[in-house]
């Protein structure tokens, strides 16, 4: 393999379900979304046999996206800020936001990355529970009535917590056709969310990564 620049990154040998460290370096030119992957592969993806894994839908798997290492990283904040921007930037689109936790770093980002191209969209969140104490706010950030949004999440399993975040945001007669996640788990998120009117849009599946 052709050695290039200076920079070394793990590779995860997923058919294997080993971690096969390998020392490769990386090329610049790289495109984003494949950087992106290659951060998930390296930081984020756990493969067990024993199917070990406990998902917040309350199933077991042999695999978990631990995702905020990715959306929590320098670099791969980053990349899914510009990766998700690409989507709504020629949208109409007011606010954008999702429940705790998964969706913070990933709504806060993409926030920040906006004012760069003179679209600033203003982030906030939906807590699960309201706050105990100052505002006993349920949504905190920045978020109006009659708004247009886009929610976010870090990993989608059947959907049922970002329809939470859907509820609570609809209750404001907030206008909510679309949800971006970084990996679709294909495991009814997309049906249930339609079921609602909402398109979900990934910007990787699992099968992205031989699961």
């Amino acid at each position: 393999m052709k050695m290039i620049n200076n920079t070394s990154m793990l590779l995860y040998d997923n058919k294997h379900q080993n971690q096969i460290k390998h020392s490769v370096e990386l090329d610049m030119s790289i495109g984003t979304k494949d950087r992106l992957k290659s951060l998930i592969v390296d930081k984020a993806l756990l493969v067990d046999d024993e199917s070990n894994f406990q998902l917040a839908s309350g199933d077991k798997s042999n695999y978990f996206f631990d995702m905020k290492l990715v959306s929590m990283d320098p670099e791969g904040s980053e990349l899914i800020a510009e990766e998700i921007f690409k989507l709504i930037q020629n949208e109409n689109i007011d606010f954008i936001g999702g429940l705790e936790s998964g969706a913070i770093p990933i709504a806060s980002v993409v926030a920040n990355y906006s004012s760069r191209y003179r679209k600033p969209i203003p982030a906030f969140f939906v807590r699960k529970t309201p706050k105990k104490r100052g505002t006993n706010k349920i949504i905190e950030g920045n978020l109006s009535n009659n708004s247009r949004v886009v929610l976010v999440d870090d990993v989608m399993t059947k959907g049922e917590s970002v329809l939470i975040a859907v509820e609570r945001v609809r209750e404001l007669n907030c206008h909510v056709e679309k949800v971006i996640t970084i990996v679709d788990r294909m495991a009814g998120a997309k049906e249930n969310l339609k079921k609602h009117g909402i398109e979900l849009v990934a910007l990787f599946k699992k099968t992205d990564f031989d699961l």
